[in-house]
C-alpha cells in the first residue's frame, strides 16, 4: 500500500473521530427515559426489518444523530436499553476502517450514556455481524471481538 493511501485512511479515521467527539460533546449529556413500549416495526424486506431507533427516547435521538452524523458510512443504526448500539455500514467502508468507525462510536456513545458498560455491534451491508466493541467503564478500554 503507498504513502499516499496509509496518509488517507489515517486522515479519515481522525477526521472521523474529531467530528463525532465534537458532535457528541457539544450535544451535552442526554438523560435516559423510561422505555418507550409498543413502537412500530418497519418492514424493509423479507429478510431484515428495522426496528425504532431506539427503545428510549434518549436512545431514538442517538440512533438519529449517527445516521445524520455518519452520511457515507452508516446506513441504519439502533441503541436499546441505553448500553446497546448497532449499526449497519455501507459499502464504502473499507475493512480496515471499521475499527476506527467503531472506535469513534463507542467514544460519542460513552459522552452520551455516561457511567455504563456499552457495546457496539458493526453489521456489514448483508446485516451480518462483523465486529463487536465492548466499552468497560472500569478500565476505560474498548475490546474489539
Amino acid at each position: 500500500m503507498s504513502v499516499i493511501q496509509q496518509l488517507r485512511k489515517i486522515l479519515a479515521a481522525v477526521v472521523l473521530i474529531l467530528v463525532l467527539t465534537t458532535t457528541a460533546a457539544c450535544s451535552g449529556t442526554v438523560q435516559a427515559k423510561q422505555p418507550t413500549s409498543n413502537l412500530p416495526v418497519i418492514s424493509r424486506g423479507s429478510e431484515y426489518a428495522q426496528l425504532e431507533l431506539g427503545n428510549s427516547e434518549s436512545g431514538q435521538d442517538f440512533g438519529n444523530w449517527v445516521l445524520q452524523t455518519a452520511k457515507g458510512l452508516v446506513q441504519d443504526a439502533y441503541v436499546r436499553d441505553n448500553n446497546k448500539l448497532g449499526v449497519v455500514i455501507t459499502p464504502q467502508v473499507r475493512p480496515n476502517d471499521v475499527q476506527p468507525l467503531a472506535h469513534s462510536l463507542a467514544e460519542g456513545f460513552r459522552r452520551n450514556f455516561p457511567n455504563q458498560d456499552l457495546t457496539i455491534l458493526v453489521y456489514a451491508p448483508d446485516k451480518k455481524l462483523i465486529l463487536t466493541a465492548e466499552y468497560d467503564t472500569q478500565s476505560q478500554q474498548i475490546k474489539y471481538q
